[in-house]
């Protein structure tokens, strides 16, 4: 039987499920349980203010501990944290060059790879930093559509057919230079799209998976790392 090349652990919002996520907490505890990446997601302030939050969403950001993006940075930026790679995740558009500007000024840019669902933030950074590893999430979705029966069966015949197609657009994509990594709801992953991203040269990340088996079955198809909320899955 062939060996299994062990996938990146990526811990996702730090290790949400031991510390609430995207916090320090949350950080601490995915370096101590093992990881190789840590996920963290970054929202611009509501309003003019020009703060960057680590936050998924406007509600998470109303929270008493939130964090400023500069504070995060710091932190990851600590000895401790060395060798460890960042995904950071953009949740809107408008804000790119403020996130290269934190990243560069931490001397965390050649460690970071820059992810987001929206294209239009893909291009920005590639024309803002060249040199910047960035990685499409697919699909765009604003809420998980196989948390409720009445709509996981349309999703599953979407996927099915997204299966199909994938494999050939992330590879162009890729070989075009138009991103470097794929980052894929565990509902789209197959072997076929993890073989095909690595002959282009580019990763293939798993997102959200908080399931042991599943976390197995993903390594064995190859792909490149695999997202969860509870890092102590991979042991």
């Amino acid at each position: 039987m062939p060996d299994v090349k062990r996938a990146k652990r990526v811990g996702h919002k730090g290790a949400h499920h031991i510390a609430p996520g995207n916090t320090l907490a949350s950080f601490d505890a995915a370096l101590e349980a093992g990881v190789d990446m840590i996920e963290f997601d970054v929202l611009p302030e509501r309003g003019r203010t020009g703060r960057l939050l680590l936050a998924h969403d406007y509600t998470d950001a109303e929270r008493a501990d939130v964090l400023e993006l500069a504070d995060g940075l710091a932190h990851l930026q600590g000895a401790p944290y060395e060798g460890i790679e960042l995904d950071v995740d953009l949740k809107g558009t408008g804000y790119e060059r403020q996130v290269i500007d934190a990243l560069r000024e931490h001397g965390l840019l050649d460690r970071a790879l820059i992810s987001t669902m929206e294209i239009e933030s893909i291009r920005r950074i590639r024309e803002l930093e060249p040199a910047a590893r960035l990685g499409l999430s697919v699909p765009k979705l604003k809420r998980d559509l196989l948390a409720n029966w009445y709509t996981r069966y349309p999703t599953y015949a979407v996927a099915a057919a997204a299966k199909r197609r994938l494999p050939r657009l992330a590879a162009r994509a890729i070989r075009n230079g138009e991103y470097d990594a794929l980052m894929c709801h565990w509902a789209l992953a197959t072997r076929r799209l993890a073989e095909t991203i690595t002959a282009a040269g580019g990763e293939l990340y798993v997102w959200t998976v908080d399931d042991a088996a599943r976390i197995a079955a993903l390594e064995a198809m190859g792909v490149a790392g695999v997202i969860t909320n509870d890092p102590r899955l991979f042991s």
